[in-house]
């Protein structure tokens, strides 16, 4: 069975920096997968490719069938792709609900809002107030929520867990269990490969642009030597 998700040969660019040089990654379908590196290694600069936010770019991407090279980033959205960035992107002065609302469904399948509220009991707690009463765990919860909505059947994460308390993090890692045995397929940016070890399938480590590593889950205390070594970890 082909992946849901191939990158092949990918490289990009900021301007006249060139990033990315010939990653290669593939993800099947209900597979969440974690890429691992440093900062500046080009781990968001590939979900930005992948989404078609870096449009200076070459080399394959194919989604469920589609050319992601040839797409427009509305309609690389519509094919069932989303992205949350690092940053959230959540609108401030919009409630949690009006922000849950705002993206419209690419697909049917998608949760609804009671499911959401379910899945993240603070947001329903908190669905009157607007982005800017929240912390930072609650935007996050919120900028991975409302992409549940759409429909879409792939979730790009970059760095969901940086900078958030303990319990936090244990929450969207239980909520990324959920969505996986729900179907959903997730390519994950993380450098807590502890807490990424208890959700991905496989692993990807990112170093200078490029795919250095890459091993299932099973054979991470293998790696430890070569993560610590490669992550400064």
């Amino acid at each position: 069975m082909a992946p849901l998700l191939n990158v092949a040969g990918l490289q990009a660019w900021y301007g006249e920096s060139h990033i990315l040089h010939g990653v290669d990654l593939h993800v099947n379908a209900g597979e969440t997968i974690c890429i691992l590196g440093r900062n500046g290694m080009g781990k968001t600069t590939t979900l930005r490719s992948i989404m078609g936010i870096l449009s200076k770019r070459t080399g394959t991407i194919t989604f469920d069938g589609t050319d992601l090279m040839k797409t427009s980033l509305h309609n690389t959205a519509k094919a069932g792709v989303g992205f949350v960035p690092e940053e959230r992107g959540i609108f401030a002065t919009l409630s949690v609900q009006e922000n849950l609302m705002l993206p419209p469904k690419v697909a049917e399948g998608g949760m609804s809002v009671d499911e959401i509220y379910t899945l993240f009991p603070n947001l329903k707690e908190r669905r009157n107030s607007p982005g800017t009463k929240l912390s930072g765990g609650e935007q996050q919860m919120l900028a991975m929520a409302r992409i549940l909505r759409t429909g879409a059947k792939c979730l790009l994460l970059d760095e969901p867990t940086e900078g958030l308390a303990p319990v936090i993090i244990q929450a969207i890692g239980d909520v990324l269990r959920t969505l996986k045995a729900r179907g959903m397929t997730v390519v994950l940016v993380e450098q807590n490969f502890r807490f990424a070890s208890k959700v991905a399938d496989r692993f990807y480590v990112m170093d200078h642009g490029t795919m250095v590593a890459e091993f299932p889950v099973a054979d991470l205390p293998n790696r430890m030597a070569m993560l610590n070594e490669t992550l400064g970890v």
